[in-house]
């Protein structure tokens, strides 16, 4: 027998439901590495970062944790922000140190329409519905340039900069990646979301690179369209969409859309990918810490636990990953919803429901 193989995964639940969902996700990766029979293990190690964490330590994170983080295989992300911390300190202080810092450049959300899921498109009922967001995940509008001044002058008078960053690089890395993703689809489709009739430099530059890198996928389709046409097509016209790529914010948005057309942000799954594996990669639901649920057992843990299928995935344990998949579309079809998504069961028994369902989906391998 082979030796098992052992992941070495950092988890972070941070703040509200995240440390819910983060607990589902570890129960059911747990589960799929306890069939595999040796193949491969997890081990876990939490870290207690988030807002709690900044109100006795008055940072975030540990000063030194990037560099703890750098010996992890993957990082197993939760839910970051609470009352206490304003939100631009808590998301810069954890979430957006953790994806600038390990150039976790290639964020990709898939838009997913599970099986007794109620979606408020009427189009899902009879219309075949699957697009995948991959968003820039490293500059753009997210590159955190810019500042405050001119305060002296008096109350009314203070300035703000906010300045996106688009460069010639990170377009094409992530445009490219978008094209690889849809090579491998049945689909083979990119759309890509842009603004350059307003935004005259730095969406021109990724329309332009857009175009060049079109030009070595040949066997691809193409199609380039302005956010706020996209807006609308994601609602009238989504059977026409494969691979969606666009800018930090534009990207950000849209996929909320899907995942609201999908039923819930509950739903939702990312993985902020650094594709040279330089550094670890991360994987969370899109949700954030819902503190009107949290601490209640009430929260929809499928969008961690199709997180986790992702971080499978970018193991090479495909089968695996569609194993997830489809047990959290058995759960979701056999009537385990929770209330987000039109149903009364708690975060556990939709767990326990995606693991019994991974008992099954083995037995029929």
């Amino acid at each position: 027998m082979s030796e098992t193989q052992i992941f070495k995964i950092a988890s972070i639940p941070a703040d509200g439901v995240g440390k819910e969902v983060v607990a589902a996700g570890r129960r059911v990766l747990d589960t799929v590495a306890e069939q595999s029979n040796g193949k491969f293990a997890f081990n876990w190690t939490e870290f207690p970062w988030g807002c709690e964490y900044y109100a006795e330590h008055g940072v975030m994170m540990d000063p030194k944790g990037l560099e703890t983080l750098k010996g992890f295989d993957s990082i197993y992300f939760g839910a970051v922000g609470w009352e206490n911390v304003p939100d631009h300190i808590s998301l810069w202080g954890l979430r957006l140190n953790i994806t600038q810092n390990f150039d976790q450049w290639a964020n990709i959300r898939p838009v997913k329409f599970l099986t007794g899921v109620t979606s408020p498109l009427r189009k899902a009922d009879d219309t075949e519905l699957d697009w995948i967001v991959v968003r820039e995940n490293s500059e753009g509008e997210y590159a955190g340039l810019g500042g405050r001044n001119l305060s002296g002058r008096g109350p009314g008078n203070e300035i703000a900069l906010q300045t996106a960053l688009f460069t010639e690089k990170g377009c094409e890395r992530i445009i490219r990646f978008a094209f690889d993703l849809a090579r491998t689809r049945t689909v083979k489709k990119v759309s890509s979301v842009t603004k350059s009739n307003a935004q005259q430099y730095g969406m021109v530059l990724w329309d332009e690179t857009f175009n060049r890198v079109a030009l070595d996928y040949p066997d691809v389709r193409t199609e380039s369209v302005l956010v706020d046409a996209m807006s609308a097509k994601f609602v009238l016209n989504p059977e026409d969409l494969s691979v969606v790529v666009a800018s930090n914010l534009n990207a950000d948005i849209l996929s909320d859309l899907g995942s609201a057309l999908a039923g819930s942000l509950g739903l939702a799954a990312s993985a902020n990918l650094n594709p040279e594996r330089r550094f670890p990669s991360m994987f969370e639901p899109v949700h954030g810490t819902a503190p009107d649920i949290a601490g209640q057992g009430i929260s929809n843990p499928i969008g961690a636990i199709a997180s986790a299928a992702l971080m499978l995935d970018h193991f090479g344990l495909h089968e695996e990953a569609r194993r997830v998949e489809a047990a959290i579309e058995a759960a979701t079809g056999a009537g385990h919803l929770t209330r987000d998504i039109g149903g009364s069961s708690g975060t556990e028994v939709v767990t326990e429901a995606i693991v019994e369902a991974l008992s099954h989906t083995l037995a029929a391998v």
